[in-house]
C-alpha cells in the first residue's frame, strides 16, 4: 500500500485535503480549512509536477499553510477596519447615508424612510418635506441629520 501511495502522490494530497475539509465541517472551527486547502493545491501542484520529492511537498505544504493563514487573517483584519467600532450599535453604520424627509421639521423633528421603516430624525434647522438630508450622527434612536446642499430649487417644479 505505501508503493502505491509513493507512486500517486497527487491522490495522497487530494485524499488527505478532502478528508481535512470534511473534519472542517463537522466543527473545527477554521483549523482544518487552510491545510485542507494546501493538501488540495498541493495535489494539484504533483499532479502537475509527478517527481516532486516528498520532502519537497512536505516544505511546501507547510509553506502553503502559513501562506494561506497569513492571507486570510491580513484580509480579515482589512474587513474588521471598515466595519463599525461599535459592533452592538448597528444604527451607527447609518452616519453618511442620505435620504429625504417624510413630513417638515416640527421643533428640529421629523422623520425619513429607510429600507422597510421610518426613522425619527432632529436637525437644527427648520426643513420642509421632501428635502434631502444626510445622517452626522446617532443619538439613541434619533438620528441627527443635516441638509444636503444642492440646488433644492432647480428640483421644483415651475408652477410653485
Amino acid at each position: 500500500m505505501l508503493e502505491q501511495i509513493i507512486a500517486q502522490p497527487a491522490w495522497f494530497w487530494l485524499c488527505l485535503g478532502g478528508l481535512l475539509l470534511i473534519a472542517e465541517l463537522l466543527g473545527a472551527g477554521g483549523y482544518l480549512l487552510w491545510s485542507g486547502v494546501a493538501a488540495v493545491i498541493m495535489a494539484f501542484m504533483t499532479w502537475l509536477i509527478p517527481e516532486m520529492s516528498w520532502d519537497w511537498q512536505g516544505l511546501l505544504f507547510a509553506i502553503m499553510i502559513i501562506l494561506s493563514v497569513l492571507g486570510w487573517r491580513k484580509r480579515l483584519s482589512i474587513r474588521n477596519k471598515t466595519l463599525s467600532d461599535e459592533p452592538n450599535q448597528k444604527q451607527h453604520q447609518l452616519i453618511g447615508i442620505k435620504a429625504r424627509l417624510i413630513s417638515d421639521t416640527n421643533n428640529g423633528y421629523s422623520r425619513i424612510r429607510l429600507a422597510d421603516g421610518s426613522w425619527r430624525v432632529f436637525c437644527s434647522e427648520q426643513l420642509s418635506a421632501n428635502t434631502e438630508v444626510e445622517v452626522i450622527d446617532v443619538d439613541g434612536i434619533t438620528l441627527k441629520v443635516k441638509p444636503v446642499c444642492s440646488n433644492q430649487h432647480d428640483d421644483q417644479p415651475d408652477d410653485q
